[in-house]
Parts: C-alpha cells; structure tokens; sequence
C-alpha cells in the first residue's frame, strides 16, 4: 500500500518544485521514498529521520539499485531536495532537518564507495552488474509472491462479487492469547459493567428494549463507558440480562468478565463478533461503514496486512456502497474500540482475536477458511512450496523461515533448500536461491557442489564470489541464461500488473542488446519472459527487439 502515500507525495513535490523555481529530480526522490516505505517502515513523510538517510544510502542502495559509484552525488542531491521540501511543507522541524543535512554531509563521501562495495551487493544487482545493465532492480521472490497475494485478494472474479474469491489461509494466536486479549476488550468490558451497574441500581430499560437517554449520560460519567448505547444491545443479545417487562435482571449465574474461564471467553467473542457483523446496529456512526462493517472486516481478512483509512474509503466506493465516503478515519477509530480492528504502521488491521472471530463467523455460514500450516515444521521442499501458495504475512513468513533455519547448520540447510529446486521451475528456485542468500560462509560445501548444476550454477557462483570465497567466473551463456532466470521470477506479478512491470522495466530494466541475445538461452521460461517484454516495454525499439528475441525463440524450439 505504500504507493499511495508515494505518488501523493511526489505529486505535491512536483508542486512545490514549480513554485520554489527548484529543478527536482522526481524519479531519484521517488525510489528513495519507495525504497524507505518498502525496507524501512517509513509510512509518510514525516517519518524520514538522519537514520533513516544513512540506512538508505549506505545500505539499501549498494543492495538493491545498480548504479556507478559517481552517481552518488545525484541521488545525495535528491535528498538534500527530498529534506527541504519536507521542512517547507511542514512535515519535519527545523531541527530534525539539521540533524538530517548533518547526516547527508557525513554520507556524501561515504556513498561512491558502498555503491562500489561487491559485497554489499544483492543477488540480483551482482547478476546484471556483470552484464552490464545499466539498471535492474528486481524484488526478492518473497516480495514478488507477497504482491501477487495482496492482489489476488482483490481480484473481481465472474460474480464481480470481492468476497466469492477464496479465502487465504491464516495463522491463528493460540486460544489462551485470544481470551487474553478478549478480556481486554473495551465493548465487552463496558457490556459486563453497564448491566450490572443497570441491575444494581434497579434501572429500568424503555419499552422498546433500549436504554434510557438518563442513563445513558449518567453511566458514562460514573463509569466512564465509552459507548453505552452499543454496549447496551450487545449485552441483551449475549444473554448478560435479561428484562421482566422493562426491569433489568442478570443472567442466571452471570460471571464477570475476567472470571470466565477460556472456553467461556471464546463462545462469548465468537457471538459478539456475530453481532458486530451481522445486527443492523449503529456501530461507528458513520452510515456508510456502519453498513459495510462486513466488507471491511472481510477485505482486512483477505489482505492480511494493515491498510490505510483512504485505501478503505476507496473500496467502498468500488463495491458501490456509495458515491462519497467521508469520515472513514473517524469511523474506523470508533471500531477499534469493538476489538476486532486495531491501527498499525498507519493502517488499520484485524486484531489476533478479530482475525480469529471473523474465521469463526465464516465457518458459520458455510465457508471453509484454511489455516496455514507452520512452514518451519517442513522440510524444504514444504518450506519454498508453503512460502509460494500459503498466502501468509511478510512478517508471519520471515518468521517461519528464520524458524527452520535455526532448526539447521548452514550447510544442511543450503542443501537441503538447493537439492528441492534442482529441476524445479524458476519461481521455487528464486525462493530457494535468496534464502541461502542469508546464510554465511558455513554453507560453502553445500552451495559448492551446486556448481555442477547448470541451473544452480549461476545462482552459487554470485554465492561464493560475495563473500570472497573460490568462484569461476560466469560465462556469457550463464550470464544469459541467470538474466532470464531473474526475469522469470516476475512473471506472476507481471502478468497481474503489466503497467507495473513496465514501469519497472523502463526505468531499471535489461539493455536492447542484451534482450536481442536472449533467444539463445535454453530456458523453459524464455518465450514467455520475451513476449513479456515485448508486449509491455514502452520503449519501442527494446520491445522490438524483444519481440524479435521471441519469434526466434519460438522458432528454435520448433525444429
């Protein structure tokens, strides 16, 4: 989601470039900002700190953008631009700018040599700096699979319905932790208090059921209850009192929330998720959401990962819920105080007990929901597989991954990762390749005797050479074929996204020449990498060339 804030960002900056007279160089200021969301958790401007500017520069750079050395003073430029229009627009102090131009003072000097530094270099930056491109950065796999998840979960599938598409699998807390945190819930704690507080006091209830404005006002001040209004029909639909005419009366043998015991907790949140979604009650007072609490509890669902409040707003508009929808941040801060949603990084995402109130809630109306199997439990075929289809979180990935690692030495599990891929399709490969990217030098036997391997070959030479151990040199075959090997890995994306992978392509993609060559390799992968190419690059003569590279390709498979 971090596009959003970007384009906005560089739209506004653009603006403030024509009004300032100052030349602004957007495409540099745009990849740092990309580079910052995506490795650095920076969500808005406001969040660039000196930090942040030496991490970029000095780490993320030489890792990820092929570039020589003497191009460090334009991207230092770029930033140095990037600070004063965060400080003109208000979006940083005075003096957390200072402390940033101190920082981008200390880092100039320091740049050309980091850009030059091999070692820093990441798989695919050491691939195409050897070929010569002039500029490739392509995602890791993971992050290439985590893009294709995030919009299949979006995908309009024939109904034109969102929620007819599958749901993705999940991992669930443990049911200890989920009644941990139901306990904590402000809507069932404040449920618990006002019908005792009601039965106590020998309070009455209106005619219709509904609590009395009085009491309402009197509550919230002696109790401090947030929202009595919605507190007051969720108890009556768990069955926490109970009303003789308009008297109200608790439950037979009525227990206080924090002494239910887990069981007890786990059917009482599964209901008041129920309600939530289900009863046509006013739950954030904003109509628009109050009546798509299910779409946006379900969209959170699919995503699985924090969306900001303008993202749900333009869903909405998208399910045609209504022209205009105003007021969603407000709304959505409202529902946090149901338990289900909770804000992170910017965004709003189901809490651990939401997720698992919202798959209680599927079962119960005849979905079948998975639950994600614990990938570091696996061996590495189930490993690189899971990691592909599973669907699962960054965060919830990585830590699955650094689970079975630990389980290893180095080198059993360079060999175990690279023995599942020999022969198997680029996608699983890639995987495979950019997690025995982490290990260190240990994992040399293993990674070596891949060496033999045609396909591995490549991928262990770039291995060994990035830490200074015994390497051959790749040959222009190789180098070839790794290029298209790369290239295959954004195949899934691509073909989701081609504007994307155009864009991509046009400002960090292989040379004409290097694409004319590609024909030659023998990789499965080859056509579909070249009409790929040639039917999204903007450049007419590489996709020319491409295209060319294709037919070829096609015609020596032929013969």
């Amino acid at each position: 989601m971090s596009i959003e804030w970007v384009n906005r960002a560089v739209d506004d900056l653009r603006a403030w470039g024509r009004e300032k007279g100052v030349e602004v160089d957007v495409d540099e200021v745009r990849l740092l900002c990309d580079y910052a969301s995506d490795y650095l958790e920076v969500n808005e401007l406001g969040d660039f700190r000196p930090g942040t500017f030496e991490e970029l520069l000095l780490e993320i750079y030489p890792r990820k953008v092929i570039a020589p050395p003497e191009s460090a003073g334009e991207t230092v430029a770029a930033a140095r631009t990037l600070v004063e229009f965060l400080v003109d627009s208000g979006e940083i102090g005075a003096k957390t700018a200072e402390r940033i131009r101190v920082a981008l003072d200390e880092i100039a000097p320091e740049m050309p040599a980091a850009l030059a530094d091999t070692s820093k270099f990441g798989m695919a930056k050491s691939i195409f700096s050897a070929i010569d491109a002039d500029s490739l950065d392509l995602a890791d796999p993971l992050a290439v699979q985590r893009a294709v998840d995030e919009l299949d979960g979006l995908d309009e599938d024939p109904c034109d319905c969102p929620g007819c598409a599958p749901l993705p699998a999940v991992r669930l807390a443990a049911p200890s932790e989920i009644a941990r945190a139901v306990r904590e819930v402000p809507l069932l704690r404040d449920a618990h208090q006002l019908v005792v507080w009601m039965s106590e006091g020998g309070r009455t209830a209106t005619v219709r059921k509904a609590l009395r404005v009085k009491d309402a006002r009197e509550v919230e001040r002696e109790l401090c209850l947030g929202r009595p209004g919605l507190a007051w029909r969720l108890a009556l639909d768990l069955g926490l009192a109970r009303l003789d005419g308009t008297a109200v009366l608790l439950e037979e043998g009525f227990v206080p929330l924090e002494s239910r015991d887990e069981e007890d907790l786990l059917d009482l949140w599964a209901a008041t998720v129920e309600f939530l979604i289900e009863a046509p009650v006013e739950i954030t007072g904003n109509e628009v959401v109050d009546e798509s609490v299910y779409a946006v509890h379900d969209l959170l669902y699919r995503l699985q990962v924090p969306v900001p409040p303008d993202s749900v707003g333009e869903y909405l508009r998208e399910l045609a819920v209504a022209e205009r929808v105003e007021g969603v941040d407000e709304a959505l801060e409202r529902l946090v105080y149901t338990g289900t949603v909770h804000h992170v990084g910017g965004g709003v995402a189901l809490t651990p007990h939401g997720l698992w109130g919202l798959r209680e809630l599927y079962l119960e109306i005849g979905l079948e929901p998975p639950i994600a199997a614990d990938l570091a439990e696996g061996d590495a075929s189930g490993l690189v597989s899971g990691l592909i289809t599973s669907g699962l979180p960054a965060e919830v990935a990585e830590g699955d991954i650094d689970r079975w690692l630990a389980q290893r030495t180095p080198e059993q599990a360079a060999a175990e990762l690279l023995a599942a891929v020999v022969g198997a399709p680029a996608e699983m490969r890639g995987i495979a390749v950019t997690i025995v990217d982490r290990l260190p030098a240990g994992a040399e036997p293993a990674v070596t005797r891949c060496l033999d391997d045609p396909e591995l070959r490549p991928h262990a030479i770039h291995w060994l050479a990035s830490r200074g151990l015994p390497a051959p040199a790749l040959t222009q075959d190789e180098l070839l074929w790794v290029s298209v090997d790369m290239l295959a890995l954004a195949l899934p994306a691509a073909q989701i996204d081609p504007d994307g992978f155009a864009e991509n392509m046009a400002v960090s993609g292989p040379p004409p020449h290097l694409i004319e060559d590609m024909w030659r390799v023998d990789h499965p992968d080859v056509v579909e990498v070249l009409e790929l190419l040639g039917n999204t690059l903007p450049d007419k003569v590489t996709a020319k060339a491409a295209r060319k590279a294709a037919f070829k390709a096609r015609s020596r498979s032929i013969r």
